[in-house]
This record gives structure tokens, C-alpha cells and sequence, in this order.
């Protein structure tokens, strides 16, 4: 699967990779909630220029393009500090725990817009252990197991953890894109049309251990990507 992926990272250009930041800024924002549109992202990260839209959702906008160019820098492929960091610099404008994991009491629950219960966050007392275990089983098979493999089970295995009190669909797919930049992979955008099938292929690795629509989607993605970043900007 991983050679028919249409994409090399060493051949994207800058402007490849600006248009990819602010393809997944938008959408991996959109599908927190976000009410900005493609456009206002596009003009917030090329021009400075702001709508009158949510301020929250304006510098999410910048951390997300910050964090982009964060991945791309750094040698890291996972640990704690890393996991905080990405939350710190998306969230530094936004959210008063930005880089901190939820604290004792604090526990998360995910609910679909009809108000039902979608997924639990591990209980508080059990992140930092979880966390490291993932680490831990990350370096254990980074050179055995191949890459889409590899960013598949640690975004799902984060998302399933849910470390931080909000934030953590964002920061997991961040990871997964570090994950796979490290591997030499193109990053991925999750699109916003896509957010059902995302939740259903997360729902289908948390209930069935079953990661194949996740590997799905994101060849998936990849096909989509490709044609974007390989259309003429207006």
C-alpha cells in the first residue's frame, strides 16, 4: 500500500508544504468546531488578515501552522515532551493549560452531537503510564513494522488515551503526521468531508482492535491530497 502512495516528501516543494499547512490547519481545526472557512485560514496565515470570527479560532489557526513547521524541524519521533509540546504550541493562545496533561479529577468523554456517549479518555491516573507505554512500544518496533502501520496505531492509541483535557484530536494528528514524516512519508490531511468515516475507523480500532479502515482512510487521503497540492493556486 505504502508504494502506491502518490506522493514523495523529498519532492515536495515550500509551496507544497505552505499549501498543505493551511489545507490541515483548516480542516483539522473544522473538525473541532471551528467556524472558519478555508479562505479565512488561507488569508489569517498568507496575509495576517483577520475576519471577524471567533479569536480562539484564529490563533488555533496560527498553532496549527506553527506546529506543522515544528514536526517538519525537529529529530523527535515520540515521547512525553514531545506529546506537550504540540500541545503547548497549538493551544499557547487559547487554552489556560496549554502543555499540561489533565490533572487529578480531571476526566474527558467524548459525545457525538446528539448528546451520546462516543469514548472514555483512559482514567487521569493512568495517562502518564499509558503514554509511556505507547513510547515504549513505538521504539520497540519503528524498524520492524512499516510506517503507516506505526502512525496508524500511535494516533489511535493516543486518541483512545486522551491526555488532555480538550485538543486531543488535534495533537493526535499531529503525531500521526510526525509519525510518518519520520518515515519519510508525505504528512496526511484528515478531510473535513471525511469526518465520519474518521470516527467510524477509530470506533472500529477502539471496539474490534481492527486497524484497516483507519490504513484505508488514509490512502485515501493520500489519493485526495495529491490532487490538491498538484492543482494550480489562485
Amino acid at each position: 500500500m505504502e508504494s502506491k502512495i502518490p506522493l514523495t516528501i523529498s519532492h515536495l516543494s515550500d509551496k507544497q508544504w505552505e499549501a498543505f499547512s493551511e489545507l490541515f490547519a483548516y480542516n483539522t481545526n473544522a473538525i473541532e468546531g471551528s467556524e472558519l472557512n478555508s479562505q479565512e485560514v488561507r488569508q489569517i496565515l498568507e496575509e495576517d488578515k483577520w475576519p471577524d470570527k471567533s479569536k480562539r479560532d484564529i490563533a488555533e489557526t496560527y498553532g496549527v501552522n506553527e506546529a506543522i513547521e515544528f514536526i517538519r524541524k525537529t529529530k523527535e519521533h515520540i515521547s512525553l515532551d514531545l506529546i506537550k509540546e504540540l500541545h503547548r504550541i497549538v493551544f499557547k493562545n487559547s487554552k489556560s493549560f496549554a502543555g499540561e496533561f489533565r490533572k487529578t479529577g480531571e476526566e474527558v468523554a467524548v459525545r457525538d452531537g446528539l448528546g451520546n456517549l462516543v469514548h472514555e479518555g483512559a482514567p487521569q491516573s493512568r495517562v502518564i503510564y499509558l503514554l509511556n507505554k505507547l513510547i515504549e512500544w513505538y521504539n520497540k518496533h519503528k524498524l520492524i513494522y512499516p510506517a503507516l502501520i506505526l502512525a496508524a496505531v500511535v494516533h489511535n492509541q493516543f486518541e483512545n488515551i486522551h491526555p488532555f483535557r480538550d485538543g486531543n484530536g488535534r495533537v493526535g494528528r499531529l503525531l500521526l503526521n510526525n509519525i510518518l514524516i519520520k518515515h519519510k512519508l508525505p504528512p496526511i490531511n484528515i478531510d473535513l468531508r471525511n469526518r465520519k468515516e474518521y470516527y467510524q475507523s477509530l470506533q472500529s480500532y477502539e471496539k474490534n482492535h481492527d486497524i484497516k479502515p483507519t490504513i484505508d482512510l488514509f490512502v485515501k487521503e493520500y489519493s485526495l491530497l495529491n490532487k490538491i497540492l498538484h492543482k494550480p493556486r489562485r
